[in-house]
């Protein structure tokens, strides 16, 4: 069975729903909701194992964490023409490359 632990989780407050909300976001359909950060998650980790325990039971793939995947490191995007431009006018101002620009962007 997978390391519960190992998924990455994420409670936030609802304030339309006047609980906290917990997520998995290797299982993006899942939520479970609690009067604190800790007890929505708590709530959230015994849905997780049910989940994990009926898939293996079932002979079904298992998510992978994020946090075990293998990356590439290359991404590609698309974006408007616009855009595109107004990134590498950008980019050619501060005399780096479009890609160098972009990632201190997103860091």
């Amino acid at each position: 069975m997978e390391n519960l632990d190992r998924y990455t989780y994420r409670e936030e407050w609802s304030e339309e729903d006047g609980v906290y909300i917990a997520r998995c976001l290797e299982f993006p359909s899942l939520s479970a909701h609690g009067t604190s950060p800790e007890a929505a998650l708590a709530e959230l980790r015994g849905i997780v194992a049910i989940i994990v325990a009926d898939l293996s039971a079932n002979g079904e793939a298992i998510p992978e964490p994020l946090g075990l995947r293998q990356y590439s490191g290359r991404l590609v995007l698309r974006l408007p023409k616009a855009l595109h431009r107004e990134a590498a006018i950008r980019a050619a101002e501060e005399g780096v490359s479009l890609n160098q620009y972009l990632l201190a962007r997103l860091a």
